[in-house]
């Protein structure tokens, strides 16, 4: 897939409408549109990298992942707890190759996952 037929990077450049909770000038949250949990959130890099195993960055994987945390003080998460979660590849069930971290809460979530 050509990242101009990405729907993440549709969504991150706002041709593609969704409900953000959080966004800056490298990320953007959103609500996902099919929720596992009452609070099911994705975090995406508006920069394209297909996967996880693409990333050669770790300072862009350590500022994902303040805005993970600052995602959830705004979902309201962050005290009670959540669930961060990166799928890799089809075994490691991810269906848009786009990177994205789900941010899940808003209940107990049971281990192990799945």
């Amino acid at each position: 897939m050509s990242v101009s037929d990405c729907v993440f990077c549709k969504i991150a450049s706002g041709q593609i409408p969704a409900r953000l909770v959080f966004e800056d000038e490298e990320f953007v949250a959103f609500h996902d549109l099919k929720p596992q949990a009452p609070v099911h959130v994705l975090l995406i890099p508006k920069a394209h990298f297909s996967t996880l195993l693409e990333v050669q960055d770790a300072g862009l994987l350590g500022r994902a992942l303040l805005a993970v945390s600052e995602t959830a003080r705004r979902l309201n998460v962050a005290e009670e707890g959540f669930r961060t979660v990166i799928n890799c590849g089809d075994n490691g069930g991810q269906t848009v190759y786009h990177l994205h971290f789900h941010i899940l809460g808003g209940r107990f979530l049971q281990w192990p996952p799945g």
